[in-house]
């Protein structure tokens, strides 16, 4: 019943969300990997503000990394644990120079080994910028998730394994993406928009207070 479902709510989100588009902007995997770890705790349109000036003073990573921490922090104030995220991108920036000659590895082994990335970030990656599966959980994929008793779930490795069980390999990517989507602007942690949801008639939770 679960499988079933999953695919059913999938093929519904196929038509209202045609095109899982990344919301965080970039132009290359170096500057989607740093505009997710700044992502944390913060919305995609305050991190879209500051970015655009991050790029521009340190476009890669061998010139992030060399970037005094101060000047980084100020940039990235208005995300939020500026200092905590100043440090992890720099972290990062270095490491990508040192260990994989400032280009961002496409393996999840590889990219977990990071700092400041995660099984989430590394999914994105995998799947935004190289075309490889990956499913990514963040707070709304697991919300929708569960509502949808996909899964029971909490913490987002387990909820990841076992969407990989329902969820046809070549869906990973675009069906998370649709999932995280719907759980931003319709399946609402405090108020969901049942009578809105494409997926209400498949949902064990809809309209449950």
């Amino acid at each position: 019943m679960s499988k079933k479902r999953a695919t059913e709510a999938l093929q519904r989100l196929q038509i209202s969300i045609p095109n899982p588009a990344v919301e965080l902007k970039h132009s290359s995997p170096f500057e989607l990997v740093i505009a997710t770890i700044l992502s944390a705790q913060c919305t995609d349109q305050r991190v879209n503000q500051v970015t655009p000036l991050l790029f521009q003073r340190w476009p890669d990573p061998a010139a992030l990394a060399a970037a005094a921490p101060e000047e980084v922090e100020e940039v990235v104030r208005p995300t939020g644990f500026y200092r905590n995220k100043a440090r992890s991108i720099q972290a990062c920036s270095r490491h990508l120079v040192e260990r994989f000659q400032s280009q961002v590895p496409q393996t999840m082994e590889k990219l977990t080994s990071l700092p400041g990335v995660g099984r989430k970030t590394a999914n994105l990656i995998l799947g935004e910028c190289f075309g490889k599966p990956g499913i990514v959980v963040d707070t709304h994929v697991g919300r929708v998730a569960r509502r949808l008793q996909l899964t029971d779930k909490q913490e987002a490795e387990e909820v990841e394994m076992d969407l990989q069980k329902l969820l046809a390999k070549k869906e990973w990517s675009h069906g998370s993406s649709r999932l995280l989507l719907h759980g931003r602007y319709v399946c609402l942690a405090k108020k969901p928009r049942c009578g809105d949801c494409a997926l209400a008639s498949l949902c064990p939770s809809a309209f449950s207070p």
